[in-house]
């Protein structure tokens, strides 16, 4: 059989990443150009300074991208790009590269869907898994527990009703005075913290078991550090946010296992930013192995956005036939499962 190369790229938010992937989940290369040292100073993604970066340095994450796989543009049989979800501007600037690409070279385009991307970065290391399983794909901007029935197709049985993880991991290390990106940074200072510390609020939403909702416990952390420097109490921030990290944890944690649960599955896997967050990922790990569900997850170089995940991805959309026109267009609020 004929190896399928698939030149990917992801421009989504603040990284430009083009990789080049064999047969759906093999990494001939994967290059990242990530702008965070640029938008740190304004403690969040600026959108008009993520598109302007993302022009600057397209091609050339491509031209890396193939020169470390060793292969040119004539060995590509076709080409994956994000178009959704994400800042448009920043996608924007993907697929029209994705675009040029294809007309030039008269290959296929194949559009894929962000967080579809994140789901199939669990193929790249994981061989031996393939659907049906549970996902919990968790982000900045997503919160989603998905039952992943076949490649490309998803049923969502749990989403978030207000902030994502991610998001309020963001808020709050804002608050705490980490600054941005916040995950990383309360993942580090919470293993110097007590987790019981502070009892922080676990959501549950009445009649909607498998939704999440993270405003209250940032909303609680707000207003715990207010009332403090009211009183003029010091706050100790390791244990702030070991406390808040595990509240967050905990309802990922217990949602995702009794979803496994109740749908009959054995699989479970973590996808998005989060998923490389430590605590979420040892909490996970112990309850799969309790309750007797083997446990996926990526390397955080692919929970993070790359497009090594997107081109494994589109490989599985080229299969099903799936072939995008010169009309394919940046779709900022792309929703999970949409054509």
């Amino acid at each position: 059989m004929e190896d399928i190369i698939i030149l990917a790229i992801e421009s989504s938010c603040d990284e430009t990443a083009a990789a080049v992937v064999r047969n759906g989940r093999e990494v001939l290369s994967n290059i990242i150009s990530s702008q965070i040292a640029l938008h740190t100073v304004y403690g969040g993604v600026v959108p008009e300074i993520a598109s302007r970066k993302h022009i600057e340095k397209i091609n050339q994450v491509i031209e890396t991208a193939l020169l470390e796989a060793k292969l040119t543009l004539d060995d590509i049989t076709a080409v994956g790009v994000t178009y959704g979800p994400g800042l448009v501007g920043a996608l924007l600037v993907g697929v029209a590269e994705a675009k040029a690409i294809c007309y030039a070279k008269k290959l296929p385009l194949i559009g894929v869907h962000h967080i579809e991307g994140h789901v199939s970065a669990n193929f790249i290391e994981n061989k031996e898994l393939e659907p049906p399983f549970m996902c919990l794909i968790v982000s900045g901007g997503h919160t989603h527990l998905v039952v992943v029935k076949d490649y490309g197709q998803y049923e969502i049985i749990g989403r978030t009703r207000d902030d994502a993880a991610g998001e309020a991991f963001d808020k709050v290390a804002r608050a705490v005075g980490l600054g941005y990106p916040g995950g990383p940074k309360i993942d580090k200072l919470a293993k110097e913290g007590n987790p019981y510390a502070i009892d922080f609020p676990r959501a549950h939403i009445d009649g909607a078991d498998y939704d999440f909702s993270f405003s209250g416990v940032k909303s609680a952390v707000l207003n715990y550090l207010n009332g403090a420097q009211m009183k003029g109490i010091e706050v100790n921030k390791a244990d702030l946010v070991a406390s808040f990290q595990a509240s967050i944890v905990d309802v990922l944690v217990e949602h995702a296992i009794n979803a496994t649960k109740e749908y009959h599955m054995d699989k479970l896997a973590i996808a998005g930013g989060v998923a490389s967050n430590s605590a979420l990922r040892s909490a996970m790990k112990e309850a799969c192995e309790k309750n007797g569900i083997q446990f996926f997850y990526p390397s955080p170089i692919f929970c993070t956005d790359n497009a090594a995940m997107i081109g494994a991805a589109a490989y599985y959309e080229y299969q099903k036939g799936t072939r995008h026109g010169w009309d394919l267009n940046a779709v900022a609020n792309l929703k999970l499962g949409e054509r």
